[in-house]
């Protein structure tokens, strides 16, 4: 008697013999409607025979299938509600009964992404396109990931793949104009802002971040234009109002300062940045006025509201100079004598910010052998990735380079060169990275990149700090914003820049800023001097350089030296007395190495 064979799964069948396991899909199909399950299998089938446009379409079909679903449109809600736990949950449930679901995987990478789980994110980003490699709007998503991670040249790759396939949203045009802000390509995103525009006339965060493009450019009337008309659109959007307080240039009047006060007024309506924006730029408006009292008032309001987001711990800072300290010992260092990259292409300025490193590099860049790039985040980046690869917190990277071989050394001062290569323009043979807290990671630079040189920007205490106090950074800095927290900071920093001194003798060059105002050419020279570097008289125009310039004082540093911001914490004297608590005898011994 004949027995019928038993049913081979379709999974299965879709392993072993994909040709047949198509047309009892598509049956399927025609018997279930869009299941999104026999949809991606049948998308697995018709990759796996090569037909790669049908299995898009299968692929595609699967994911508005999924999205249909009410178990994912709850988890969506969830996720809308900002109910990370209940979305959570339901998604380890959702990818444990169906794996190769690439709209809950997209769900998960948002969710990672939500609390900063960025690498997580990337790694479920990627999983979906393994599976779904028409996913494009998973390639948009990991392109948001790469660029939170610092990878901007990866995040435009991503990007061009997505315009490749003509499936860009204005939102993807707007990452990747950032992203190439980032990478030093900046009349490519000017042009991408401008076209933007033309499409969206009333975005006011559009026309905020072209003013922020035209700012680097240096085209300074330009970008006043383009934040005026963002606040025209949106009169409460603090950013903008900053923005053209952080020119440094610009005077408000009579009409701006009610404008402003009118906005912050009307705080059930405005959300907490715009508010601390607004505090910011109406103490720009009233410190020009001569209230001082107020203008300290708004200061005060503006930093206490930023420092509340960032919980900054000034004692893990104090932690981890004492680390450096215990580890960069003479004898560590007569045992390190070898590894490293050899290069000597970098120029590292690093300090306080606020301390004059934007003048340096302007300086430098204006010489005919060294191009001046931006503030890199690549230094910090490796250093804490190699301190978490080590079983560490991200500040133990001495520990984890204490641990290395000269070879893993080397390896990493090569992945700088290339990870940063992006950034170089031209072919000058130095270039610079003016990231200023690259000074808590000083012995790192030290040790994979042996031959690269190494600038101190300092500034006077109280006008430093009092400076960083004034400014509103627009990520980073958790320090800036608490008297007693700077303090501590700038004696962290000297801390560990006199450790350096006196373990590395030679190794840094220390550039005073009020020296460099008082007697440019002297300082000037010794500088290049450092460098190995012949005197240029270009170095001392510098204000003629028309090069980009991203950082706050891009304005000033267009403008000859002048001492317009020497002493200016004066004013504000009567209430910096938990500055000076912090600073001890700094503001008479910062200059003395």
């Amino acid at each position: 008697m004949n027995q019928t064979a038993p049913a081979v799964p379709l999974g299965q069948l879709v392993a072993t013999d994909p040709a047949r396991a198509v047309p009892l899909l598509r049956e399927a199909l025609v018997r279930k409607g869009e299941d999104p399950r026999v949809l991606r299998l049948l998308g697995q089938a018709l990759r796996k025979l090569g037909q790669i446009r049908d299995a898009e379409l299968a692929e595609n079909a699967a994911i508005r299938a999924s999205v249909r679903d009410p178990e994912l449109i709850a988890i969506a809600q969830a996720l809308l509600a900002n109910d990370l736990p209940t979305a959570e949950t339901a998604l380890r449930q959702r990818l444990s009964a169906q794996p190769r679901d690439v709209a809950a995987i997209r769900m998960m990478a948002e969710l990672a992404g939500r609390i900063g789980r960025y690498r997580d994110a990337e790694a479920l980003l990627q999983r979906a396109l393994e599976l779904a490699p028409g996913f494009a709007a998973a390639r948009a998503n990991l392109a948001t990931v790469l660029y939170k991670q610092n990878r901007f040249a990866d995040a435009v790759a991503m990007l061009d793949t997505v315009l490749a396939a003509d499936a860009a949203s204005a939102g993807d045009l707007n990452l990747r104009a950032a992203a190439l802000g980032r990478i030093g390509e900046y009349e490519e995103s000017r042009r991408i802002y401008r076209e933007l525009l033309d499409s969206f006339p009333q975005h006011a965060k559009l026309w905020m971040s072209y003013g922020h493009i035209l700012k680097t450019l240096g085209e300074q009337a330009e970008a006043i234009t383009a934040y005026r008309h963002c606040i025209a659109i949106e009169p409460g959007l603090g950013e903008a109002w900053w923005s053209l307080a952080n020119l440094k240039t610009v005077r408000f009047d009579d009409a701006d300062l009610a404008a402003m006060q009118a906005a912050l007024a009307n705080e059930d309506r405005l959300a907490q940045d715009d508010r601390l924006h607004l505090h910011f730029a109406l103490a720009k408006a009233l410190e020009e006025r001569g209230a001082a009292e107020a203008a300290f008032s708004h200061y005060a309001q503006g930093n206490a509201l930023r420092s509340q987001e960032l919980l900054h711990d000034p004692d893990a800072v104090a932690e981890q100079v004492d680390a450096v300290i215990e580890t960069f010992t003479p004898s560590f260092l007569s045992t390190h004598p070898d590894g490293g990259e050899p290069s000597a292409d970098a120029i590292f300025i690093l300090g306080m910010p606020r301390a004059g490193s934007t003048l340096i590099e302007q300086i430098l860049a204006s010489h005919s052998q060294i191009e001046g790039t931006m503030e890199l985040p690549d230094i910090p980046a490796l250093a804490m990735r190699e301190a978490q690869a080590f079983g560490g917190l991200p500040r133990d990277w001495p520990q984890a380079l204490a641990a290395m071989t000269p070879e893993r050394r080397a390896q990493l001062g090569a992945e700088f060169l290339e990870r940063t290569r992006v950034q170089r323009k031209t072919d000058k043979p130095f270039y610079i990275d003016k990231l200023p807290n690259n000074w808590a990671y000083l012995g790192f630079i030290a040790l994979i990149l042996p031959n690269a040189k190494i600038i101190d920007a300092r500034r006077d205490p109280l006008d430093c700090c009092v400076s960083n106090f004034r400014q509103n950074y627009a990520k980073g800095q958790a320090f800036s914003y608490d008297l007693t927290h700077m303090g501590r900071y700038y004696g962290d920093y000297v801390r560990a820049m006199r450790h350096y001194d006196a373990v590395m003798p030679g190794r840094v060059h220390r550039v005073i800023h009020e020296h460099l105002l008082d007697d440019p050419e002297t300082e000037v020279r010794a500088l290049l001097g450092h460098l190995g570097l012949p005197f240029e008289q270009a170095c001392l125009e510098f204000h003629t350089n028309t090069r980009a310039v991203r950082t706050a004082s891009s304005e000033q540093v267009r403008r000859p030296i002048n001492r317009d911001g020497v002493s200016q914490w004066r004013i504000f004297a009567e209430w910096l007395s938990p500055l000076r608590a912090a600073l001890g005898d700094l503001p008479e011994t910062y200059a003395q190495f």
